[in-house]
């Protein structure tokens, strides 16, 4: 297949490449966590490494509908050329978290737009579109730590992180790890606050990685930038 696609069967073509890659192995794990795709991730990448950028098969492959499709547009395409509102019905036509975690690292925070869009989420009334504001503002805790009131934040946290649903649980539970780091006077106020909701204290993390639990991801990150 040519690298670069410009014929009206492209969009055929690396849908029936996809088909040909699709393992139903693959799928069973995924779907274990809410995702719905059966193509190998580095397989994926490779595809999009081929095609390089091309925004308009990006945005028909997103039309397209499948998850492999849209992982794979969220590669190709051009974060820059999408309005406010096309990344805001793309993050609710997303539907899985994978997609939804793609298209906020990969689009989102590369548009002029994000700022605008986390807030517009922050504040959205279902949880699935809550946890894209609030795991924007996790990232910007970390780059503009003075844009935001992060008592007023913990307050928050405090008060619903325990019983929000789990997507936007993860998501407020990145916030608190991330002030807990970022900010030495408040360190002292997330810690405590992990240690007391517990969120996320059993979850098994993987040999090499960073627990989730909020103090101890605070600790650990704390002490390497110490050490």
């Amino acid at each position: 297949m040519p690298a670069f696609l410009t014929s009206e069967n492209a969009v055929d073509e690396i849908m029936a490449e996809l088909a040909a890659l699709a393992d139903e192995r693959i799928l069973a794990v995924n779907q274990k966590h809410g995702d719905d795709h059966a193509v190998n991730l580095t397989k994926l990448r490779a595809i999009s490494k081929r095609l390089k950028k091309q925004q308009e098969l990006a945005v028909q492959l997103w039309k397209a509908g499948d998850s492999a499709a849209r992982l794979l547009a969220l590669l190709i395409c051009r974060p820059k050329e999408f309005t406010r509102d096309e990344l805001d019905t793309m993050l609710r036509e997303a539907g899985t978290p994978k997609i939804q975690d793609w298209l906020l690292n990969y689009v989102v925070k590369k548009s002029k737009h994000v700022e605008e869009l986390r807030t517009a989420w922050f504040e959205d009334p279902d949880p699935v579109f809550a946890s894209a504001g609030w795991t924007l503002t996790a990232d910007k805790i970390v780059k503009q730590p003075e844009d935001r009131d992060l008592p007023d934040l913990l307050d928050v946290i405090e008060a619903e992180m325990a019983g929000a649903p789990e997507r936007l649980q993860w998501a407020m539970n990145s916030c608190l790890a991330q002030i807990g780091i970022e900010n030495p006077e408040l360190r002292g106020r997330a810690l405590e606050i992990g240690e007391r909701l517990e969120v996320l204290k059993d979850y098994p993390a993987s040999p090499g990685c960073t627990s989730p639990y909020a103090p101890i991801w605070i600790t650990e990150m704390v002490s390497r930038r110490e050490g």
